[in-house]
């Protein structure tokens, strides 16, 4: 009874999933609103946009706003599966499809020795808390794949590498999920996953690099770290503006430039410090790829020239999955991350005007969700390396043993 009883399912993440995610569903579908911004033109519009492109066997490789890798393709091409519905409506019910096999990956993940149903919740509580951004975007597919790669570095090496590959080419990001893991075989099942799609995606569709250059070529965004230096600098005659920029508000003037550099800069320094970590690791667990990699993430986001809100998703997913085994150290990381995704959801959309016009209230939403972000990477960074780059104490009496009887006269002899 007891291996039957483990085997239930928990009835309390179900209900809550259900309940969220209707709520999520009603926002989409624009039976309840928010804020007057409608955060599902992305879709209706921008991904249609794509759509209507991609079924021609290529990419939009003319439209600045493409910034993705091949992958993505599939993603924008995904409601195709569903053509007795509207391309919106369609994206929607996969979007939350993606969301329920994340969700299922992580109860699963919750069973067994040393395992615990937090990570669940995280997921459970945390996508909503975006609000419909969450369903508005594709980074929920993107997510639902890397905490399926994560959770399958445990027994299955070849198949966690292959998804990191998708995932990679899905939004990049997901390369990152190697930062904690040794097992060659899932390294070598990533390198060679994503040769593949590389190269078939070159061979079949014109223009599926482009993304490289758009990228390159983006500025401050407004909700980025370094965006706070001209929102306060707007207060004492900085002559700058706000404006759309390669498909997102982004900051245009005086020594944005130099702000974008040093963002640059940040991002570098926080690899160097990972490549660091992992070179003086010693103490290896069950949890520290997961730890690794929530870690990784958490840093590109924070330091990176451009926070979407959506960027939320993928450090909820990873959270939630550092949190499904008791040994992880990133519970608290993890507490201030979803505090960030509340404060997220009120900066975009419900006052996003305020954080385009640099008010005292945007300015501050911005101060103290960016700040949470900021802790929680130098606590995830301080964990990290406590946990697993220092060698383990060694006791300094040995235990106790009963040795030989000369091997006790003389052990008498030295205590004397």
């Amino acid at each position: 009874m007891a291996g039957d009883s483990g085997k239930r399912l928990p009835v309390g993440p179900v209900l809550a999933w259900v309940a969220t995610r209707v709520l999520l569903l009603l926002y989409v579908f624009k039976v309840l609103s928010l804020s007057p911004l409608d955060v599902t033109t992305d879709v209706s519009v921008i991904y249609h946009g794509w759509y209507e492109v991609l079924k021609t066997g290529a990419f939009p490789h003319h439209d600045v706003t493409w910034q993705y890798p091949p992958a993505a393709a599939l993603a924008v091409l995904s409601p195709a599966m569903l053509p007795f519905l509207d391309y919106a409506t369609a994206f929607f019910w996969l979007a939350c499809a993606a969301d329920l096999v994340a969700f299922a990956l992580l109860l699963r993940g919750s069973r067994g020795e040393g395992r615990r149903q937090a990570g669940a919740y995280v997921w459970v509580l945390g996508v909503p808390l975006l609000g419909p951004t969450a369903y508005a975007r594709y980074d929920v597919m993107v997510t639902a794949v890397a905490v399926a790669a994560l959770l399958a570095t445990v027994r299955r090496p070849r198949v966690a590498g292959a998804l990191i590959a998708f995932g990679a080419m899905l939004k990049v990001w997901p390369v990152l999920l190697l930062t904690g893991v040794r097992d060659r075989r899932i390294w070598a099942a990533a390198v060679a996953g994503a040769g593949v799609l590389a190269l078939g995606f070159w061979l079949w569709m014109p223009g599926a690099f482009a993304f490289l250059r758009f990228q390159g070529e983006r500025g401050t965004e407004v909700e980025s770290l370094g965006s706070l230096v001209f929102h306060i600098a707007r207060h004492h005659g900085w002559q700058g503006q706000v404006q759309l920029n390669y498909g997102s508000m982004e900051f245009l003037g005086p020594h944005v430039g130099l702000v974008s550099n040093i963002a640059l800069g940040l991002t570098i320094a926080a690899f160097s410090w990972l490549l660091l970590w992992r070179l003086r690791a010693r103490t290896y667990g069950p949890q520290t790829p997961f730890d690794a990699a929530f870690t990784a993430v958490l840093l590109f986001t924070t330091t990176s020239r451009v926070i979407s809100p959506q960027y939320m998703i993928w450090l909820i997913g990873l959270a939630a999955v550092c949190l499904t085994l008791r040994a992880s150290v990133m519970a608290l990381p993890a507490v201030l991350v979803l505090a960030a995704t509340v404060l997220t959801l009120y900066e975009f959309p419900v006052r996003f005007a305020d954080v385009v016009g640099s008010t005292d209230l945007g300015i501050t939403l911005l101060l103290l969700r960016n700040g949470l972000l900021v802790a929680a990477s130098v606590i995830a960074c301080r964990r990290l390396w406590v946990a697993s780059a220092r060698l383990p104490s060694r006791p300094r009496t040995a235990p106790e043993t009963r040795l030989p009887e000369r091997d006790q006269d003389t052990e008498k002899l030295l205590t004397w």
